[in-house]
């Protein structure tokens, strides 16, 4: 005969399941920065060899094919990936700022913010947002797409895209009786007179405003807002 289980089983089970998924956590948190740190330090090396000498792409790709004769259960050292190690570091190697953020995110996330985002600024942000927000990968590539929370200054283009948008949204969602929708454009800065003359013949309502980032929440919106595994869930399941 089996012995009644104990009324503070769940919660012990529970608390157990929650330090097992935190060490989880953890452990591929490290791997993955030694992950990184490995490939900047390959892209070190091929750059330091390269200086002074003339390689042609004969070089990486043997170097590809001898990697994976004497590694062959490892992935991640095609010829492409050896290229991309080299452009990683000679972008962020010596960069004191990113250098230690890059290591925060995955290597499938760095290769697509490096080759998708055009300068350091637009990189930074993308960073810091896909730590920030645990955005998966395909939610990554969607807010660069579509050029999200426009990290330089107005552009006039910006209403246009807007007015696309709300058209969109009016036809596809909007119900019976609600009024029109309304778009709100934020960028990192903004001139008055720009702004002024972009919106004067716009025909939906869009307003513009400027923002500032900050890594605390205001206690008043803690509880109201989803966590960011939620965003980031709602943000994919709308880029498939």
């Amino acid at each position: 005969m089996t012995e009644p289980i104990p009324s503070q089983y769940e919660s012990l089970l529970g608390e157990i399941k929650e330090r097992i998924r935190s060490a989880q956590l953890v452990a591929l948190r490290q791997v993955n920065r030694e992950m990184i740190t490995l490939y900047s330090d390959i892209g070190r090396l091929i750059v330091a060899r390269q200086e002074g000498d003339t390689w042609g792409k004969s070089v990486v790709a043997n170097l590809a094919r001898d990697l994976h004769a004497e590694f062959p259960g490892t992935s991640g050292f095609s010829a492409a990936n050896l290229w991309r190690m080299k452009l990683f570091y000679e972008s962020y190697g010596l960069n004191e700022k990113l250098a230690p953020l890059v290591r925060e995110i995955s290597w499938s996330h760095n290769v697509v913010i490096l080759e998708k985002c055009k300068d350091t600024a637009e990189r930074e942000f993308y960073i810091r947002s896909a730590q920030r927000f645990g955005w998966t990968r395909n939610v990554l590539v969607h807010q660069i797409e579509n050029g999200t929370l426009k990290i330089g200054e107005f552009l006039p283009e910006y209403v246009g895209k807007m007015q696309f948008y709300l058209a969109a949204l009016d036809d596809k969602v909007k119900l019976e009786g609600e009024s029109p929708s309304i778009g709100i454009i934020l960028c990192k800065s903004k001139d008055r007179t720009i702004v002024e003359y972009a919106l004067r013949r716009a025909l939906s309502p869009i307003g513009i405003a400027a923002y500032e980032i900050t890594d605390n929440l205001p206690a008043e919106f803690r509880g109201e807002l989803p966590a960011p595994a939620q965003v980031a869930k709602l943000l994919e399941n709308i880029s498939e």
